[in-house]
């Protein structure tokens, strides 16, 4: 198994999110496409407001479980994962049929 593979059996719906250019360079990202690293952002903090379990943050924003918590290290959240999240890690495990 590889572990840079991510498989994802359903494809996402998608937003469009029209954002000013000085808060996307004042984030740091680049403006030619900020929608990646701005998704990962959002499912950060939604990870980081117990909104979002850890693997259903990864998958929202199509980033492997362990990229995303070196990016959550890199911005100092903390890892928070108890039983619940484990569930939905299961849930979302077996929806992706990994």
């Amino acid at each position: 198994m590889h572990g840079d593979l991510i498989r994802y059996s359903v494809a996402m719906e998608t937003v469009e999110v029209r954002l000013p250019a000085d808060l996307v360079r004042a984030a740091g990202l680049n403006l030619a496409d900020p929608s990646t690293e701005a998704s990962r952002l959002l499912a950060l903090e939604l990870y980081r407001e117990n909104r979002l379990s850890l693997g259903r943050a990864a998958e929202l924003c199509q980033t492997p479980v362990e990229q995303f918590l070196e990016f959550a290290g890199r911005h100092n959240v903390p890892l928070h994962y108890g039983l619940d999240e484990l569930e939905e890690d299961r849930r979302t495990l077996d929806r992706l049929r990994l």
